[in-house]
């Protein structure tokens, strides 16, 4: 696990598309676009996301599944209920920001020849010859990661039960 999260978190998303969709055919494994960028984005964010885990799990003390065996749980009941809600109130601040990177990752998948909404921009931009545009995507992935900024911090406000 170390050995994938070490490849994935050290080398760009960017690369990592060129290479599910162009280098992997060489190998005989073929993706149509969509797939390719669904699988490299999957690949890198989970660990992203597994590494987040690792240090929410780290986070929490020894105590609390000491405290959780004397009260007789048993070690899926000290999970479920004394350990889990821990760590996700400890790495819901690191998962909004990743989903909110992702959000503006997507952006990447015009290199494997997908549309979306930077070459939506750029076309635009190259028909009519003004930056007017892609400033408007600039605007809309700002507006999109507001909307993501406020529901984190709801969703981080709903677990912060000890204010």
């Amino acid at each position: 696990l170390e050995g994938y999260v070490w490849l994935f978190r050290g080398t760009p998303l960017l690369l990592q598309l060129i290479f599910v969709f162009y280098g992997l055919p060489l190998i005989g494994i073929v993706f149509p676009r969509f797939n390719a960028a669904l699988f490299a984005f999957i690949l890198n964010y989970a660990a992203y996301f597994a590494e987040i885990y690792r240090g929410g799990f780290g986070a929490v003390e020894e105590g609390q599944f000491e405290a959780a065996t004397v009260l007789n749980m048993t070690r899926w009941q000290s999970l479920r209920y004394v350990v889990i809600p821990q760590v996700l109130k400890i790495v819901l601040p690191s998962m909004g920001n990743e989903v909110i990177n992702l959000v503006k990752d997507s952006s990447l998948v015009y290199v494997i020849g997908l549309g979306d909404l930077l070459r939506a921009g750029e076309v635009a931009t190259a028909r009519d010859v003004t930056l007017v545009p892609l400033a408007l995507v600039g605007v809309v992935y700002l507006v999109m990661t507001l909307v993501l900024t406020f529901l984190q911090r709801r969703v981080e406000k709903s677990f912060s039960y000890y204010k």
